[in-house]
This record gives structure tokens, C-alpha cells and sequence, in this order.
């Protein structure tokens, strides 16, 4: 028996779906000081060339959740956020503007924010189930960005997507299979 249903109510039912699997996409977002992405905090951070920006990164991705730690005359606070393990940040470009291109997810594991040289302090967030264009403060502790370093993870990396690519192919997949069983009747 061969059922006919109009190509465009079945374009209309696709579309519909698609946009609703993107609309839960969490890749495109602005970060904020203390979210669920940050892994700590810096105080200073001063100096900060690339090296040092590196050394601070890799401390803290070092430290256990929720500690506090001086290193190299600054003081280390890890949040509580769990990312599993993390690869050791290795520099990758310098920013000043307060919008990132990612660009695709897992091209970059770490961003580092520098808020007003010596007078407040400096932001790491985890970056490497993000993509697109982010933004973070141009704020923290009424001091003004001065500028930020995103860095890619050395060493063994797990899949960076999460999951997403693989459900659009399958639904895509499936959207062909029964547009085919449907109209080629």
C-alpha cells in the first residue's frame, strides 16, 4: 500500500526537526566569571608574556578541584568544575576583543583572560566543547579586559564533539530512508 505524502509537508516536518535538535545546540555562548566552563583563577598574573600565560594554564589544570595553590609569585584558585583529564595547554594566538572565533569545536582547549594588569587578576575557562564565536567580559571585578590567549591541548585528546555530527547524520539518514520508502513506491 503506498501512502502519498507531499514532498513539502515532509521538507516542513525536516526543517522543523533540524531546527529544533539546533535550538539545544550549547556550542554558541558567552562565558561569565564563575561559570561552568571556568577552571580557575589567577591572582595576578602578572608578568604576562605567552610563556607565562602557558605556565599559569598548566598549573592550574594541574591542581585538584576546588583548591588553592601560590606558584611562581601568584596565587591559584581551581574550581570545582570536573572537564576529566585534561591535555597540557600549548600557546596558540593572542586577543584583545571581547568576541572569539572558536571556530570548529575542540580547535581550541583553553582561554585565558587578563583583566587590568596588576590590579585584579586573570580568567581560564575550558574551551574545547565550544565553537563559533563566543564572548566573554569585558569586565571582572570593575577592571577592563586587557587581553586573552587561547591555547590547543597537547598530547592525547578525546573526541571533541559530543555527540552532535554523529545524531544530525543518523536523522539525516533516516530522513532520506523514509523519504525513499514513501516516494519511490
Amino acid at each position: 500500500m503506498k501512502i502519498n505524502i507531499p514532498t513539502t509537508k515532509i521538507a516542513m516536518l525536516c526543517t522543523a526537526f533540524c531546527a529544533a535538535l539546533f535550538a539545544f545546540n550549547p556550542n554558541a555562548r558567552a562565558l561569565t566569571i564563575g561559570d561552568g566552563h571556568e577552571i580557575g583563577f589567577v591572582e595576578f598574573g602578572i608578568p604576562s608574556g605567552d610563556q607565562d600565560r602557558t605556565n599559569y594554564v598548566n598549573h592550574l589544570i594541574g591542581m585538584g578541584l576546588g583548591t588553592q595553590d601560590d606558584f611562581g609569585g601568584q596565587h591559584f584558585t581551581r574550581s570545582n568544575n570536573s572537564f576529566g583529564p585534561l591535555p597540557t595547554a600549548v600557546f596558540a594566538l593572542n586577543g584583545t576583543s571581547t568576541s572569539i572565533n572558536l571556530g570548529a569545536a575542540g580547535t581550541y582547549t583553553y582561554l585565558f583572560a587578563k583583566y587590568d594588569g596588576p590590579n585584579y587578576g586573570s580568567e581560564v575557562w575550558y574551551v574545547g566543547d565550544l565553537s563559533g564565536v563566543i564572548t566573554i567580559p569585558a569586565t571582572a571585578g570593575g577592571y577592563g579586559l586587557s587581553g586573552w590567549t587561547l591555547f590547543t591541548g597537547g598530547g592525547p585528546q578525546g573526541v571533541p564533539d559530543g555527540g552532535t555530527t554523529a545524531m544530525l547524520l543518523g536523522t539525516a539518514l533516516g530522513a532520506l530512508g523514509i523519504a525513499r520508502r514513501f516516494l519511490i513506491s
